[in-house]
């Protein structure tokens, strides 16, 4: 398209086709939807001089005129790719990309493990057997469970849950070896360490964060952080008048996840008369629910980490309180 929208070269390319096609062409504006292959085309125009543009597809659905198609998609990529405003995805390092990667891996087998765990919940369920809710609970009953003689369970009912068991130990397994290699990189990135000298931030967060954000720089200030990740309130405003809901929940799942369950633990074991945070959240729990605390907690981590990470220099801690 040209600046204004008219279509001058529409064609059909394969992958092979459109890397001659990259080779061949003068470098222009380039927009893509944000999705898996897109940071590997974003390498490949980037070197050929082009400008670019990966585009969340929540922002491209607006401009999709009729019905979906692929030529319809393009043309509405192209579309959100022309406005000045639009919000784009910049490349990721290779680093951010492994680090990407490692975390899918191990939250994988975590989802696994969860469901194997209730698998066998559910079979002995149809015998009668109940067990506490808490895996490390069942872990410690499931012995008794095998060796009771007494109980009505079959024989091939307990070779199928010793199976599983057996799997649940491979998971395992494989879900520390994870955790370790998430360490090892955590030990050797300088961004990683900025980040883990924040309070509520270990090597899990830290990883995540440096593979979903990098340095942060794209973030004009630490509040579009906590916006981004949907640690804010959702508004819902007109004439002037400010409407303010529950938090808007948007952005990487599974980063909100870690940044809350570390927020969760700093809350629980925070010294509130150490330090002014623990004074700040002290306060908040006279007239807020824990919940609210909780959120409140991590969008000031976030806003936190933003800093280290733009400054460049380490969390100084709380002075303590006179």
């Amino acid at each position: 398209m040209d600046k204004n929208g008219h279509i001058l070269f529409k064609k059909r390319l394969t992958r092979t086709q459109l890397k001659a096609f990259i080779a061949n062409t003068p470098p222009s504006l380039v927009a893509f939807e944000a999705c898996p292959g897109s940071q590997y085309w974003g390498r490949l125009f980037t070197a050929a001089g082009f400008t670019l543009k990966i585009i969340p597809a929540q922002f491209v659905k607006p401009y999709l005129k009729s019905n979906k198609n692929d030529f319809n998609d393009a043309a509405a990529i192209a579309e959100a790719g022309s406005r000045g405003t639009m919000r784009t995805v910049p490349l990721k390092t290779d680093e951010q990309l492994a680090l990407q990667a490692t975390h899918r891996v191990r939250q994988r087998f975590i989802v696994e493990r969860t469901a194997t765990v209730n698998q066998m919940r559910a079979l002995l369920l149809e015998y009668g057997i109940t067990v506490p809710k808490g895996r490390k609970i069942f872990e410690k009953s499931l012995p008794n469970i095998l060796a009771d003689t007494d109980s009505e369970l079959p024989q091939y009912i307990r070779s199928l849950i010793t199976r599983l068991r057996d799997r649940w130990k491979q998971l395992d397994q494989q879900i520390n070896e994870m955790s370790g290699l998430l360490q090892g990189a955590a030990e050797k990135s300088d961004k990683c360490q900025l980040v883990s000298s924040v309070p509520g931030i270990g090597p899990i967060v830290s990883t995540a964060l440096i593979a979903a954000i990098g340095n942060g720089s794209q973030f004009k200030r630490a509040r579009d952080l906590s916006a981004w990740l949907g640690l804010v309130p959702r508004q819902f405003s007109t004439g002037g008048k400010s409407n303010l809901g529950k938090i808007s929940k948007r952005g990487n799942i599974y980063l909100r996840q870690q940044v809350l369950q570390g927020a969760k633990a700093l809350k629980i074991h925070m010294k509130r008369e150490k330090s002014s945070l623990g004074q700040w959240v002290a306060k908040l729990e006279t007239c807020h629910h824990h919940h609210v605390v909780l959120v409140a907690l991590a969008n000031k981590i976030m806003r936190i980490c933003w800093k280290v990470l733009t400054s460049g220099k380490q969390y100084q801690p709380f002075p303590e309180a006179a």
